[in-house]
Parts: structure tokens; sequence; C-alpha cells
């Protein structure tokens, strides 16, 4: 169509076969929109268009993707609010009726429906980070990593170490929502044991808290892991260790003979990471 409709927060540009979305910048536009920057959606990933009545003299053009098609919507699983739902184009009451029009072009225009069998929307892409509230998560595309934050994780998560998730050797990622109570980021491996652990005891969690995790940065980092697992390859070759900073060594030296003192940690297992962390330097 090449036609464009502005809207609040955001564009969209039609062409023949996608819609390409701009999401504007501002302190009034979702922090989510202003990470995602822009997105092209293939209408191949779209099974219907609806126009409904908005609050305060607007209305709502709404894009339905197909379930799978988009890894950021299948990691978000249902939880976005409304206001953060990046498909969705808010405009003023008035312009309704050219509203109306573009949804029936695009309904012309769509001839996919149920569930994609792989993803049709690009991820977000790598290196993406973010802290969370029990250590900081980073992805390079091949693998994830947690290193765990001396104030904030548990002496389980300390006890196993920093850790490495190739995506080769995950089969899924859990995202729970930081604006609820207990969200996280789950890593789903393929070897794990079916059995339940708490998030905070779990070495493939790391835990949200206020202002750790917040939607805008857990949320695509979660559907670019998702998106590197969907379409795996080859183990990658596992680069040598850098060597850690010696005061951080201390400081992690310092707080696991914290935990030995509270009985938190054997004396066998207080000797054994102290000997493993010394051997990093």
């Amino acid at each position: 169509m090449g036609d464009v409709l502005a809207g609040f927060h955001a564009v969209w540009e039609f062409e023949s076969d996608s819609v390409l979305i701009r999401y504007e910048r501002g302190i009034r536009t979702p922090k989510l929109f202003q990470a995602l920057g822009e997105r092209r959606i293939p209408l191949s990933a779209v099974e219907g268009v609806t126009l409904s009545p908005g609050r305060r003299g607007t209305v709502v053009l709404r894009l339905l993707p197909r379930v799978g098609a988009d890894p950021l919507m299948e990691a978000a699983a249902g939880q976005l609010k409304e206001g953060s739902d990046p498909y969705r184009l808010v405009l003023p009451a008035e312009r309704e009726t050219l509203a109306e029009y573009y949804a029936d072009e695009l309904k012309g225009l769509l001839t996919e429906s149920g569930p994609a069998d792989r993803h049709l929307v690009t991820a977000p892409e790598a290196p993406l980070s973010f802290k969370a509230y029990d250590g900081k998560a980073s992805f390079d595309g091949t693998a994830v990593q947690f290193r765990w934050s001396w104030t904030g994780a548990s002496s389980a998560k300390w006890k196993a170490g920093d850790q490495s998730f190739p995506v080769t050797q995950l089969s899924g990622v859990e995202w729970r929502s930081p604006e609820v109570f207990e969200g996280h980021l789950r890593l789903v491996r393929r070897s794990a044991e079916s059995a339940a652990v708490q998030p905070d005891q779990d070495p493939a969690t790391v835990v949200f808290g206020l202002g750790y995790g917040p939607v805008h940065e857990s949320l695509p980092f979660a559907a670019a892991v998702l998106a590197a697992v969907r379409t795996r390859g080859p183990v990658p070759a596992v680069p040598a260790p850098s060597r850690r900073d010696p005061a951080d060594i201390a400081e992690r030296i310092r707080h696991l003979g914290e935990l030995h003192q509270a009985g938190l940690v054997t004396d066998e297992e207080f000797s054994s990471k102290k000997a493993e962390l010394l051997a990093e330097l």
C-alpha cells in the first residue's frame, strides 16, 4: 500500500507484504516501545486485524499475531499490559474512518492463520544485558551468562557459582513479568531435572525486584534467547576465560566467609569454593 498512519507513540508504514512499525521516543511513550525502536511485521505473521473504541476519545487499530510467529509475544505469554502491547496503534477518534480503511485493506492481504511453525518476526539483536535483583544477565547470541550479585544472590547460587548456558543446551525460556509478584527469567534446560526449584534457589534463573529486570530490558532479552534456541546450531567454541579483577575475587571470598560463619556453607564447601575463586586470579 505504501501509506503511513501516525498514532500515539507509533507510526505504521503499510507495505504490500508487511507493516513497518516505528515507535516514537518521549517520556510518555512506553519504555518497551522505545527499547524496540522499530519492528517489521510480515503479513504472514498476522492472522487478523481489529478496530475498536479506545479510552478518552480514541480508537485502537490492532494486529493479531499468529501464535508462535513472534518471539517477543511468545516470551511475554500474555503478561503485557494493554498499554505496552506493541501490536496496538492508538488514534484520535476523528481518524476512525481512516483507520477502518486501513483495517479493511490489511484484512484483504492476509492469507495465513493458525500457529506458525517458526518465528516470522525478527527478535531483538544481541548482545543484550540487564541487572536482576540477584545478578547480572548477559547474552552474546550464543550463550547466556549469569553473574551473581553478592548482595542479592542466595547461598545456593553462590555455591553453584557464576553460570554459562549455551543456547544449544536450552529448550526454552520462562519469563515472569517483574510487574507481578515473584518475577523472574528462567532458562529451561534440555537435560534439567523435572522437579520444580524455587527461582531464588535455581542457578538457571535470575530473580527480578523493584527496579531490577524491568520489562523493557528483560523481555527483549528473553525474546532474543528464545529465538536463538529455536534456530540453534552447532555448539560454539568456548573462549578461554578472562582473568577476574582481584578486588572482585577478594569481595566474593569475604562474602563466602560470611556465609560460612553463618552456618550456610560447610567447611568443605568453603574451602572448595575459596580455592576455585583463587584459581581465577
